[in-house]
């Protein structure tokens, strides 16, 4: 299949250039928030007042994390070398991990100097994730970047970047198992389960669900040409993702193991 060119620039209004992913970004957060707000009747120990102020913690903590993820985890010997690079994130080069890791950061000290559980409030929070990971990668996929692997099926597609031979969709792979399938599955927890009542069991669940979606995914994604295989079979996401999913299946089982707190 040939691929179906989009223009990557969503609105032109002279100057300035809106890009889909940017624009992915902004729903992302939106979306999230809009959620999250009304999640809160489901969850005993969080208020609308503490996502609003929470907002901003984690919109700096999703690019924070997420340019310095991508400078340390893929492509450190070039930014070393470029250090002003680094700041320059309309360029691209985000990464999952490192956002995650720059929210987990950023939910640590707003909890903390509200004096509400971590976990009380992950809960909550994870749950509205999946919608900005479905947007990026959709974005990913208009943007022709992060294509699978050569593929014989029918719906293998060429990628202008990708050479001359059809690729896997691997954009979509994963916008539809993180995004569409872990969105349904936390939604049926947290609506219809006890599951906001046992303490990080959501958040297990989220960690749990990304890492499998992601591992399996990367299976057909083709690795950055700067990085290739390790050992000759994983991929940089392959490995972040085993410690996300191993930390997930450890909240799960505790949670489950614990009485509700609520």
């Amino acid at each position: 299949m040939p691929f179906p060119h989009i223009n990557p620039v969503a609105i032109q209004i002279g100057p300035l250039a809106v890009h889909w992913y940017g624009l992915a970004y902004v729903v992302g957060i939106l979306g999230w928030w809009q959620y999250s707000l009304w999640l809160t009747k489901k969850f005993p120990l969080v208020d609308r007042k503490m996502v609003d102020d929470y907002l901003v913690w984690a919109v700096v903590g999703v690019i924070v994390g997420g340019r310095l993820g991508y400078v340390f985890f893929y492509n450190f010997q070039k930014y070393l070398a470029n250090p002003l690079e680094i700041v320059q994130v309309w360029k691209g080069g985000m990464a999952f991990h490192g956002g995650l890791l720059g929210v987990v950061i950023a939910t640590a000290i707003y909890t903390y100097r509200k004096g509400i559980h971590f976990l009380n409030f992950s809960d909550l929070a994870c749950c509205g994730v999946p919608i900005g990971l479905l947007f990026g990668r959709i974005a990913n996929f208009i943007n022709g970047e992060l294509y699978g692997r050569i593929t014989s099926t029918f719906w293998g597609i060429v990628f202008p970047q990708g050479g001359h031979y059809p690729r896997h969709p691997s954009q979509l792979y994963e916008g539809f198992l993180e995004g569409f399938v872990l969105f349904f599955i936390l939604a049926y927890g947290a609506f219809f389960t006890r599951w906001p009542h046992r303490r990080g069991l959501l958040t297990g669940v989220f960690l749990t669900g990304y890492g499998m979606a992601r591992i399996f995914a990367e299976c057909y994604r083709e690795p950055d040409s700067f990085l290739g295989y390790f050992a000759g079979f994983l991929t940089m996401g392959q490995i972040l993702s085993f410690p996300v999913l191993a930390f997930g299946l450890f909240l799960i089982i505790r949670a489950v193991l614990r009485e509700e707190n609520a």
